[in-house]
């Protein structure tokens, strides 16, 4: 899309940070790093695997044997395994450990399988895993109505049917700093539902969405690609998770303009007239996918902007404000953040300002 584009479409960009899983049931913060920290934990007896990951050992193994392929001794890539489960509670977060050890190619290995694995097994266990197996074919659409995304459906189908709904959703972005796939897989499901449409319609719709994942996803879902796709919750085999594995980006590949979509992202930031931020804990990292360098600062007095902040502090709230001034351009004014509101809340208290009729 190209500036003008963006600048004509954008109505609104919503950026989806961590703790807005959360309402569907999937971990975040230290609840994430200790499911890391327990998968790398890697103990063997006699030769017998007593704690750790099976699946990412065996993945391990074979990525020992590809570096020489007569050995599948995987010492090396354990004593990596063990240097995130040591340092990661000392960590802000996953990502910001890999970017310290990101000349450590066994370390980022290690830490992209470790991810995979939990966001899949953490998709299972969520309340947007739909049983397929078992012979469920939706969502149960009450028990996600308290969640961000029952509000975000109503917001992009007001007063819009299905044959109009094309066009609704060329005004919207997002920028997701999770791995999972959570806002595909919710409209996916929930568009056949509300709208009695198809599967094969309701990708259609869904696809096109433009939703950015800086630091990649644990895969495309089956209806996106599907010689690659991999379903909302499924146990891969070794060999599948770690292909898997290289679709997560560091910090240092996602902010790389030649491999990264971040000039994209700072489009749809300076050109979006809402900016809504979603269980985002505006680590200085990820502002800096989201915004340009201080030599170049955007100027987007004009913009609305509205954020949760939930358990983050008046005085840090203050400072945030305070960049996405200085560096966003935006208007003092125009920014609500509100520490005592989560996703959900944050939507519905501010309704008709995000409306997009």
């Amino acid at each position: 899309m190209t500036t003008a584009e963006n600048r004509a479409v954008r109505k609104i960009l919503f950026v989806v940070g961590a703790g807005a899983s959360d309402e569907v049931g999937l971990p975040f913060g230290d609840d994430f790093k200790n499911s890391i920290t327990r998968r790398l934990d890697f103990y063997f007896d006699s030769g017998q695997q007593v704690r750790g990951d099976e699946v990412i050992a065996s993945a391990l193994r074979i990525a020992a044997s590809s570096e020489n392929p007569s050995m599948r001794d995987i010492q090396l890539h354990l004593q990596a395994s063990w240097r995130i489960r040591d340092a990661l509670p000392q960590a802000i977060s996953i990502d910001h450990l890999l970017d310290a050890h990101k000349e450590n190619k066994r370390i980022t290995l290690c830490g992209k399988l470790a991810i995979v694995h939990t966001v899949l097994e953490a998709e299972r266990r969520s309340k947007l895993f739909v049983d397929r197996a078992r012979g469920k074919s939706n969502l149960n659409h009450v028990d996600l109505n308290k969640a961000w995304h029952s509000s975000l459906l109503r917001l992009l189908t007001e007063n819009c049917s299905a044959t109009e709904f094309r066009k609704r959703v060329s005004t919207v972005a997002f920028v997701v700093f999770n791995y999972d796939r959570c806002v595909e897989q919710y409209l996916y499901y929930s568009l056949q539902n509300y709208y009695s449409i198809s599967e094969a319609d309701a990708a259609s719709l869904v696809n096109e969405l433009k939703i950015y994942h800086p630091y990649g996803s644990v895969g495309p879902l089956p209806w996106q690609e599907r010689a690659t796709g991999i379903e909302f919750g499924e146990t891969p085999p070794a060999s599948q998770l770690l292909k898997l594995s290289d679709q997560i980006r560091t910090f240092a590949e996602g902010i790389d303009a030649s491999t990264s979509a971040v000039g994209e992202i700072w489009d749809n930031v300076r050109f979006c007239q809402r900016l809504v931020f979603l269980g985002f804990a505006f680590h200085q990292m990820n502002l800096k996918i989201l915004l340009p360098p201080p030599s170049s600062p955007f100027e987007n007095t004009g913009k609305l902007v509205f954020a949760t902040a939930f358990g983050i502090s008046d005085s840090n709230i203050e400072e945030i404000r305070n960049e996405l001034v200085a560096r966003g351009g935006m208007s003092s004014g125009n920014i609500r953040i509100r520490r005592e509101l989560k996703c959900r809340n944050l939507i519905d208290e501010y309704w008709r300002s995000m409306s997009l009729i």
